[in-house]
């Protein structure tokens, strides 16, 4: 799995115009799924994610995390986060797992979050989706589930 990790003020996503997920400061979160992914790696990623240090404490060090701020989740699901642009101008997504194994891995995961006490937001799966966020620093890393 893997997923862009963005440090936001506020985000939302829409679909055919309604609002289907917002929050305010917390991570926007862009989830994608390859073949080999199982459930090891969704919960993998939501320990990680729930506790890398990127929010900044008194002294304005990236020391706090998202269970420390109390921060929430944006999370949509992104498969294209795994498209192949190293040949020709179209993009291949053959390493994007099927719908059926994604959207379990993506329950899985925001589902894992939830338990840890995170509110999680999402979009709907395999729909066109609008994405809206104020970017807080901006901070943005890719987190991979194998290494």
């Amino acid at each position: 799995m893997r997923v862009v990790v963005q440090r936001s003020k506020s985000a939302r996503v829409t679909v055919a115009g309604e609002v289907t997920g917002q929050i305010t400061k917390g991570l926007v979160l862009l989830v994608g799924v390859t073949h080999a992914d199982q459930e090891d790696d969704a919960a993998y990623l939501a320990d990680k994610i729930a506790n890398l240090r990127i929010f900044e404490d008194e002294n304005e060090k990236m020391n706090l995390s998202l269970m420390d701020v109390g921060g929430e989740i944006l999370s949509v699901s992104q498969f294209t986060l795994y498209g192949d642009c190293r040949k020709g101008r179209r993009p291949n997504f053959m390493d994007a797992a099927r719908p059926d194994q994604a959207v379990h891995l993506y329950e899985v995961f925001n589902g894992l979050l939830r338990e840890k006490g995170i509110r999680v937001e999402t979009g709907i799966f395999g729909a066109m989706m609008d994405v809206q966020l104020i970017n807080d620093g901006p901070v943005t890393l890719i987190v991979d589930s194998k290494t």
